[in-house]
């Protein structure tokens, strides 16, 4: 069967990983423009990425070389900039380990360090004057790739369709790092790859998804784990339990993971719709349509989710059940009852398929009450959560490894915050540097003539 243009561009995009030459070695760049610390690839504010290098700053405006006088070839000198700035290195899909030095063997340094979308791994770092320091963390890198030459269906905000190109950070061949806060000194970036680490993936829609704008508590719990543990995560925008099947993701999911890894699946939010078509697919796909991929909460719900809970099981992954959270009024913050259906009957599924169950549901009842009108800053819209929300909700799924007795609870770093639901951290001592957002995709453009989905429904 003849390859549409979309098939082609990925195939070309996966094909990288027998391309480059740094697939298993230890990745070393040394940051600043003065002497090069043997062994290391120099980077200047000034190396920009390319697909033949394969490493380099997505954008080189605003950044600036430091020189000092003291210290080694790797310390003496780096890069910061006052704006958020982004580093790649491609990479074949795996799980790598991130070393980052950092400091100013002159002054102080305060960074936070993301990957991929804004998933955040290192929060508030600080080196005292005169001092750099290491820091480390796992990350996840993926791409649409099946076994087979088979591909994920991927939406119309992760794919452009009419050139084939991919458009979000988590699905291409590259790992990127983003550093901010009050004033990052990067003198060195150190990766390698991970085989005997802990993956806990999540599955979810756009409340769980990496977000642009605004933040998810899977985009937040990378920040909890230390060494043993990376986080992937697989949720996106518009995701029901039966989509997840329908675009292969649940198949993605299933071949990527291996025995012992951990699978937290939040889904509902979507599977309430049962009229009108979802915009993030084109108006001629039928998988679109959210008559087909509608479950009622007391029937298939809780049956899929239950299902897809046992596949789990059956492939020696360690399955955990997340229930919806609620949505609020955005008047006054208020609960909804929109998905209290859902929220009660997660733990049916999770009962029928004895596993973990986490109430995130009941946790965000809790929250938005405590909170009152200051649930406001909880969410971005009466649905999706903001960074603030992202953060607290991602202590409640820790809560709930914890109340689960999970062996996962060993991996988590010794500041972990306890939270108490009904009385969460206040918005005022949220301190983690964001960025600027980007607006959340709203609507899928008409497909090209002749141009149809990647992969049958």
């Amino acid at each position: 069967m003849k390859k549409t243009l979309i098939t082609a561009a990925l195939i070309a995009l996966c094909s990288f990983a027998t391309q480059s030459s740094v697939a298993q070695e230890k990745l070393k760049f040394d940051f600043g423009s003065t002497e090069t610390q043997d062994g290391f690839v120099a980077v200047t504010s000034s190396t920009l990425y390319s697909d033949q290098t394969g490493y380099g700053f997505e954008a080189s405006e605003g950044i600036t070389d430091v020189v000092n006088k003291k210290g080694t070839a790797i310390t003496k000198d780096f890069v910061t900039a006052e704006k958020p700035f982004k580093f790649s290195v491609k990479l074949p899909e795996g799980n790598y380990k991130v070393t980052v030095t950092l400091g100013d063997t002159r002054g102080t340094s305060k960074t936070t360090i993301k990957t991929e979308i804004r998933r955040l791994m290192v929060e508030g770092f600080e080196t005292a004057k005169k001092t750099t320091e290491q820091v480390s963390f796992n990350a996840n890198v993926r791409t649409p790739k099946l076994s087979q030459d088979n591909y994920l269906k991927l939406n119309t905000s992760e794919l452009d369709y009419a050139t084939g190109a991919i458009k979000k950070a988590h699905w291409d061949d590259k790992l990127t790092i983003q550093f901010n806060d009050e004033r990052p000194c990067v003198c060195a970036i150190e990766i390698e790859p991970l085989n005997d680490v802990i993956t806990v993936f999540t599955i979810g829609d756009s409340t769980v998804t990496d977000q642009a704008g605004g933040g998810t508590w899977a985009q937040y719990l990378p920040r909890w784990f230390g060494e043993g543990v990376v986080v992937a995560n697989h949720a996106e925008s518009g995701q029901t339990i039966k989509g997840f099947r329908f675009s292969r993701r649940w198949d993605k999911v299933l071949e990527s993971a291996k025995e012992g890894d951990y699978l937290f699946i939040q889904l509902g939010t979507n599977d309430q719709k049962s009229r009108g078509h979802d915009p993030m697919w084109p108006e001629k796909d039928q998988g679109g349509n959210w008559s087909r991929t509608h479950s009622d909460p007391e029937t298939d719900y809780v049956w899929e989710l239950a299902t897809m809970a046992v596949e789990a099981k059956r492939h020696g992954i360690i399955p955990v059940i997340v229930s919806p959270m609620t949505k609020i009024n955005r008047r006054d913050g208020s609960a909804t009852d929109l998905m209290t259906p859902y929220g009660e009957n997660a733990v049916r599924a999770a009962e029928l398929a004895d596993c973990a169950y986490i109430n995130l549901w009941a946790m965000s009842m809790d929250i938005v009450a405590a909170l009152g009108e200051g649930a406001l800053k909880v969410y971005s819209d009466g649905t999706h959560t903001d960074d603030y929300g992202g953060y607290l909700f991602s202590l409640c799924i820790a809560k709930g490894i914890k109340e689960n007795g999970l062996d996962l609870q060993k991996y988590f770093v010794e500041d972990l915050i306890d939270l108490d639901p009904k009385n969460p951290v206040p918005f005022e001592e949220f301190k983690v540097a964001l960025e600027p957002k980007q607006p959340r995709p709203q609507s899928a453009p008409k497909l090209p003539a002749g141009m149809t989905p990647q992969g049958p429904l």
